[in-house]
């Protein structure tokens, strides 16, 4: 079981790593407008609130690479960046209107959420 917990903690934090990269630096370029479905001239709008997103995501990383390396709270910082990491997918679809950021951002987190507390 730790395994999996592992695997999945893994990978939250590297989707919210790419998630980081595409936002902070491909927001208006073709890859980032393909990501989000925009337009560049919406993109260059957003730009900056885009970059502040994307670091927030990177953070959202760095507790989960912490939670990855440190062996003994692993299980209690995992659940609390996995628990925000949800929260963000679940009103990111929400506000957004986009069910497809909850599947690809909230799925993955809570199966990492019931491997830890199963």
């Amino acid at each position: 079981m730790k395994y999996l917990q592992i695997f999945f903690v893994a990978l939250v934090a590297f989707e919210h790593i790419y998630f980081m990269i595409l936002e902070m630096f491909y927001w208006d370029k073709p890859k980032g407008l393909k990501a989000f479905g925009m337009k560049l001239e919406e993109a260059k709008i957003s730009k900056t609130l885009a970059k502040n997103q994307g670091l927030y995501n990177g953070f959202l990383a760095a507790g989960l690479i912490w939670a990855l390396i440190n062996k003994n709270n692993f299980e209690e910082l995992s659940l609390f960046f996995l628990i925000c990491v949800t929260i963000a997918g679940i009103y990111g679809s929400y506000t957004t209107k986009n069910i497809k950021l909850f599947y690809v951002q909230g799925i993955p987190a809570i199966l990492g959420i019931i491997t830890l507390i199963l």
